[in-house]
């Protein structure tokens, strides 16, 4: 499952990818001192595979690297969900830094584009505003795209990241499902503490056994969305069957009546959403219809 990044709990890291050896280290010293953890990386496309493993919180890119030049790395990371437009990417020239590079690197995404030799005082100060800021961009959209009580996507959130995810289905001519699930124990409804309790549960089973290719979200007080690329109708079932036994074996297990807790779930499943021009979020609507308007206790399907 898709997760922030979460700044406060370790020092910011910065990645330098830089092929020039003297350059990237006097560059490196200066936020070693400031107590930065700093990575490196010397070609473009070590840069992306390193990026992919540690998702650093700044980039330094130098323009000219020995397989892909820095700006397209730059371009590719704007275009990865994870970065996006709140991650700050500054990228170096050999030189006076030219007006038409500059255009080019502001225009592929950068927040600055800096000629060498750099001044490191200058470099450090500029950095600690674009992290201040990506702080305060990563608060608000966490306010607005997360659930506070479980960290699982907001129905806002979730209708950003099921697009995203529905759109590299159709790329991939792959399956697509929704499914939408909600405990079947009625009285959960009026027992407030006990039904924090379930929520604190399924969030925990989706954070720590839920692919990360899938998109969670919370829909409603006790119910959860998921959008699930590359995943049959078999899959759903599959995945309810592991939410309950997670819910049954957990430290204190969530019982009804001295009974593990069941769910209630449907689903709306396209074979190749390629084929399909229906948007996710309809599909999650008509996936948490068909729940709300089914038999008690009984698995709901819907297809396209």
């Amino acid at each position: 499952m898709d997760e922030p990044v979460t700044q406060s709990r370790r020092p910011p890291t910065v990645l330098i990818v830089n092929d020039q050896e003297w350059s990237a280290r006097s560059v490196e010293s200066v936020f070693v001192a400031e107590g930065y953890e700093v990575l490196r990386a010397f070609t473009g496309t070590q840069a992306l595979q390193r990026a992919a493993e540690t998702m650093p919180d700044v980039f330094l890119l130098d323009r000219q690297l020995p397989d892909v030049d820095g700006v397209e790395i730059c371009r590719r990371l704007r275009a990865d969900p994870r970065f996006g437009a709140t991650t700050p990417i500054i990228i170096t020239t050999a030189g006076q830094a030219g007006r038409a590079q500059r255009l080019e690197a502001f225009a592929a995404g950068a927040w600055d584009f800096i000629g060498q030799p750099i001044d490191g005082e200058t470099l450090l100060l500029k950095v600690q505003t674009f992290l201040e800021a990506k702080r305060a961009l990563d608060g608000v959209r966490a306010d607005a795209f997360l659930d506070s009580a479980t960290g699982l996507y907001t129905r806002r959130g979730l209708a950003l990241r099921s697009r995203e995810i529905a759109s590299e289905a159709g790329r991939r001519h792959q399956a697509l499902t929704c499914v939408v699930l909600s405990p079947d124990a009625p009285s959960l409804e009026s027992a407030i503490l006990t039904a924090e309790s379930l929520v604190l549960e399924v969030g925990k089973f989706f954070k720590t056994a839920g692919r990360a290719a899938d998109a969670v979200g919370r829909l409603g007080p006790l119910e959860f969305g998921v959008i699930a690329p590359a995943t049959s109708e078999d899959g759903a079932a599959q995945m309810v069957e592991r939410l309950e036994a997670a819910v049954s074996g957990a430290t204190r297990p969530i019982r009804e009546g001295g009974v593990p807790i069941k769910f209630r779930a449907s689903y709306f499943a396209i074979p190749n959403f390629a084929e399909s021009p229906i948007d996710p979020i309809e599909m999650m609507d008509r996936a948490g219809a068909a729940l709300r308007h089914g038999a008690p206790g009984l698995p709901v399907a819907a297809r396209e």
